[in-house]
């Protein structure tokens, strides 16, 4: 089993978000290329899903940058992001690295929110519920020269999420209660 990551070397690889959020919804059919295309199996959810945290996260610009725009300062967010997932009626909690945005080398017209869980399931849960406690962030979406190269960069945001979730702080959050299957928390 790898080492405890420090809290220096995990914040050097994503910032942690305060709060976290809390992001529910049904997997849904995604563009079908996560599993085919890319060999990284997506549990989609509708983007709409995120209403609540772009609400908080234009919030907080609003509040960090007193009413002035700055590079950046759009109402919906994007990038990519690290936390904790579960699914269903099961109590289990499994790391994930999630993709929010247009994708800029497929050319998306439409924002998605791409959680990869990362554990090996049997086979697809479409409809399920899946509950996402979205605890840092890795870094801002980028475009790549190949599809060799975005997969590539995809692996190592889930290096990341992986030494990053070690660290004691992120940790802990594996036990949030919204996790857990019928739990509503505010």
């Amino acid at each position: 089993k790898a080492p405890m990551a420090t809290a220096a070397a995990a914040a050097d690889l994503a910032r942690a978000l305060s709060p976290c959020w809390r992001v529910s919804g049904e997997v849904i059919k995604g563009f079908g290329r996560g599993s085919k295309e890319l060999g990284i199996p997506t549990a989609n959810l509708d983007a709409k899903c995120l209403a609540s945290v772009d609400v908080i996260q234009k919030e907080k610009r609003t509040g960090d940058q007193a009413g002035e725009k700055g590079e950046g300062d759009h109402e919906e967010v994007s990038g990519i992001y690290c936390g904790w997932a579960s699914k269903g009626s099961e109590p289990q909690v499994y790391p994930m690295v999630m993709s929010i945005g247009w994708n800029p080398f497929y050319k998306n017209k439409e924002r998605s929110c791409e959680p990869w869980i990362l554990h090996d399931f049997e086979g697809d849960f479409y409809g399920e519920d899946l509950r996402l406690l979205v605890c840092g962030y890795i870094r801002p979406e980028q475009n790549f020269d190949s599809l060799e190269a975005l997969v590539a960069r995809i692996h190592e945001d889930a290096r990341v999420t992986k030494e990053v979730l070690r660290e004691e702080r992120f940790l802990a959050l594996k036990q949030d209660p919204f996790l857990q299957p019928n739990k509503e928390v505010a």
